[in-house]
């Protein structure tokens, strides 16, 4: 197999490379004087099973760019499979219409992976299920709760555990980290949104009073939703409050909003690289190389994924 990346999350690409105990494929992605991005692959790829690692995180639009650039040139140069890894898929919010006249950017973006000429897809803890059936290509799915689960059984074992969902639309991603726990008790934040990136905590349903409260979401962004999650927690008598979040996009002022708020820690994957969160004594990163690692070497040995979960 060949690893390659784009310029997003080089030192996660690194790292999945030294799990493998492969070298990164030496390749040019720069820009032109007018920001057009240029890319050129200076080894032989002819005919090889080649990992293109590439979030599309911030800046959404010059990464997704970056990456269809890429397949393109590896498809140009005859490689064998072309397999887009996505630890962060940008645009996977906008999987659905929300509204008149509006856009499903994700499906989209998915067409335009697909007629670069990805073969197939490996993503890390997609916004919601169905966009896996967005790709007209095989799409794996990975979950970031087996990594969690194992840190928190490390870090917090002992402790009378609750899993919070910060809203209803998580609850099944936070039942299956309480399964992986022992079968926690879980509770559920009930908030209403009244415009986008705000919202209201309405109320707690579940008896959080002397637990120790884990907050579990797919993306924390502006960080207004979990902060306001765990202040709500707090005045309901959680002894204390952590977040555990797979993507930290961390726009704006997020990270100030962690630090000033009543979490203890915010642990996020390294999905999306964040110079902002080094910065942070309150926010933690759980390596994602391992897992990517050990997929990546499933697909190029036609062996079982899902057994990864078992």
């Amino acid at each position: 197999m060949k690893l390659m990346t784009g310029n997003a999350n080089r030192p996660l690409a690194g790292a999945i490379a030294s799990y493998l105990g492969v070298a990164l494929t030496d390749a040019s992605v720069r820009r032109f004087a007018d920001e057009e991005v240029f890319v050129e692959v200076n080894e032989n790829v002819r005919g090889e099973d080649v990992f293109v690692i590439q979030s599309t995180g911030f800046p959404a639009n010059d990464n997704l760019m970056e990456l269809l650039i890429i397949i393109d040139a590896l498809k140009r140069a005859s490689a064998k499979r072309i397999t887009a890894v996505l630890p962060y898929m940008g645009y996977a919010r906008q999987d659905r219409k929300p509204g008149p006249r509006t856009p499903i950017s994700a499906k989209l973006v998915a067409n335009l992976i697909t007629v670069a000429g990805a073969d197939r897809v490996l993503c890390v803890d997609l916004h919601a299920g169905q966009i896996q059936g967005f790709f007209d290509i095989p799409t794996d799915n990975l979950y970031a709760a087996p990594v969690m689960s194992a840190d928190i059984n490390v870090r917090y074992a002992g402790r009378n555990l609750m899993i919070v969902s910060p809203d209803v639309g998580g609850v099944v991603r936070a039942r299956v980290l309480a399964k992986r726990l022992g079968n926690a008790p879980l509770a559920i934040v009930d908030k209403r949104r009244e415009r986008a990136g705000e919202s209201e905590v309405m109320n707690i349903i579940g008896e959080v009073e002397g637990r120790f409260c884990i907050l579990v979401d797919d993306i924390v962004d502006s960080a207004g939703t979990l902060c306001n999650a765990a202040a709500a927690l707090r005045q309901a008598g959680a002894e204390d409050v952590v977040a555990y979040v797979s993507h930290g996009v961390l726009s704006g002022g997020a990270v100030a909003r962690v630090e000033g708020s009543v979490l203890s820690e915010l642990v996020i994957t390294d999905s999306i690289a964040s110079e902002a969160v080094v910065a942070s004594d309150r926010i933690r990163h759980l390596p994602l190389a391992p897992l990517l690692g050990e997929a990546i070497r499933r697909i190029a040995d036609e062996s079982s994924v899902s057994s990864l979960f078992d």
